[in-house]
């Protein structure tokens, strides 16, 4: 489908004589014209930027829009702004199908000797080409959503068999290629397009409790929200894989992600899997690791299930927290909760939970008492110390 894409950009590149460029309504690039010229101008800046960050800034989406290319049929001529960092006068084509606007054909506009309009009317019909693609697209698109949404919130049994097999009918051949899942959370708004995030398959928006039970309480010592942002979705991908150590493109395109989904927003990567039938527990895995990072930010802002130690057992238990351990997470014993972490991180060591902690070490045992007396625990036994240090960190998930 690509290769069709192109095809046509380097159609309307003829045609006009200019360079021409594909965006889709969200001002992602799909495809670019070459086009041979000595003129160091023709490759400006903003030319230049959608074609190395595959995406417009806001300050020129803003510059565009505001000429009404959103509900223009026609060609659409928009002068240069430099303060908007358009430095050069652009002619948009909207792709239109059936009155919906999916893209634009954006061309590069001298007035002196840019294209006329029989060239652009012609230009016109070629748009008509890419809109019929684009809806397909878009069809294909929100099936393949609705199939990866069944397989990963169906039930064991033969609901989840039937959402597998339609999944992998809907994928055909590359569904028993090499796959990765992951899991962007919290996610805002709609599901961007597949062919925004390279290689993925298929991709889908699913709530926000579904992988991130709220099992313990917000005043927990280090405890985020249940619902960062106010936000009540994740966002799950299933990416194809060339080879199983092709995981930091994954890492690299999932940070993107984050950064598009605003602060706090974590990631997780599950382990590379082939085909399709183990894709509800690769799921698991991704939206676990996506919680140890929100847990502990040091693992993220992306985190591979290889990668999360002690959490791949702790994302694992079900909600809620030990009864021993409850009070001990109290809003009036936050201190007391941040202490006996920290001395189970370092150990038990004394001295060195003390530097940590910036206190003295009268004053850290007299605490390491307190939790003792709250929670009927002997830190001096190996058993109470993992079920304390397991609370503490389950309870940060």
């Amino acid at each position: 489908m690509k290769g069709d894409y192109q095809e046509l950009v380097d159609e309307i590149s003829a045609l006009v004589g200019v360079p021409a460029t594909l965006e889709n309504r969200d001002f992602r690039l799909i495809a670019f014209g070459a086009h041979d010229s000595d003129d160091d101008l023709v490759m400006d800046p903003v030319r230049t930027r959608s074609i190395l960050t595959r995406k417009s800034s806001p300050g020129v989406r803003a510059w565009f829009e505001g000429f009404g290319i959103t509900r223009a049929t026609g060609p659409v001529r928009i002068p240069a702004s430099p303060d908007a960092g358009v430095f050069r006068g652009r002619i948009c084509l909207p792709v239109r199908h059936r009155g919906m606007v999916l893209g634009y054909v954006w061309l590069l506009d001298d007035s002196a000797t840019g294209p006329g309009a029989s060239r652009l009317a012609a230009a016109m019909d070629v748009t008509q080409r890419i809109g019929d693609l684009l809806a397909e697209d878009v069809k294909a698109d929100a099936d393949l959503a609705r199939e990866l949404r069944a397989v990963l919130t169906a039930e064991h049994g033969w609901e989840r068999d039937m959402a597998l097999a339609a999944l992998r009918t809907a994928l055909g051949p590359s569904g028993d290629g090499l796959h990765t899942v992951v899991c962007v959370a919290p996610w805002p708004g709609e599901e961007p397009p597949a062919r925004a995030v390279p290689g993925t398959a298929a991709l889908c928006t699913l709530p926000l409790d579904a992988p991130f039970p709220a099992a313990a309480p917000a005043t927990a010592p280090g405890v985020p929200r249940a619902r960062p942002g106010g936000a009540t979705s994740v966002l799950a991908l299933l990416v194809r894989l060339r080879s199983a150590d092709g995981m930091s493109a994954v890492a690299a395109a999932a940070g993107r992600l984050c950064g598009s989904a605003g602060p706090g927003a974590t990631a997780g990567a599950a382990s590379p899997r082939r085909g399709l039938a183990e894709l509800p527990g690769a799921w698991q895995e991704a939206a676990g690791a996506a919680r140890a990072a929100r847990a502990r930010p040091a693992l993220g802002p992306v985190a591979d299930w290889a990668d999360i130690g002690a959490y791949r057992l702790l994302t694992r238990l079900p909600p809620g927290c030990d009864p021993a351990v409850a009070p001990l997470l109290a809003p009036a014993h936050a201190d007391l909760a941040s202490t006996a972490e920290s001395y189970l991180d370092h150990a038990g060591q004394a001295g060195r939970t003390a530097a940590a902690l910036g206190i003295h070490r009268q004053t850290l045992y007299y605490r390491l008492s307190r939790i003792e007396h709250l929670t009927g625990l002997d830190l001096a036994r190996g058993e109470d110390r993992l079920l304390l240090h397991m609370a503490l960190k389950a309870a940060r998930l």
